[in-house]
């Protein structure tokens, strides 16, 4: 993320030093130590909540697809069962009528 080399990390600290002074210098240092731990967790937790979101995003997709295929191979089943039901009805009352052993 950010290319810091120990000669900026030396700049930095001789800089502080003659600022803050030897007594404040390690106590800054410590709590701008415990702020950059706290910023990367935090990003790195948004990171895996992106990602996480990311991955259930691209799984939606294809279960939708699956779920529509399963309605519509549902629906041709109900429409076959149903246009089987009305041409047997009709067959079955047309072989009562002509039916020579019923007379």
């Amino acid at each position: 993320m950010f290319d810091i080399g120990f000669t900026e990390i030396l700049l930095l600290s001789l800089v502080g030093l003659m600022v803050l002074g030897p007594e404040r210098l390690p106590r800054v240092a410590r709590t701008l130590g415990r702020m950059a731990q706290k910023a990367r967790a935090s990003w790195l937790s948004l990171r895996r909540q992106v990602e996480a979101e990311m991955r259930a995003e691209d799984m939606k997709i294809p279960l939708e697809k699956f779920q529509k295929n399963i309605r519509d191979t549902v629906d041709n089943i109900r429409s076959e069962a149903t246009g089987s039901e009305r041409s047997s009805k009709p067959a079955a009352n047309s072989e009562d009528a002509t039916d020579p052993q019923r007379d």
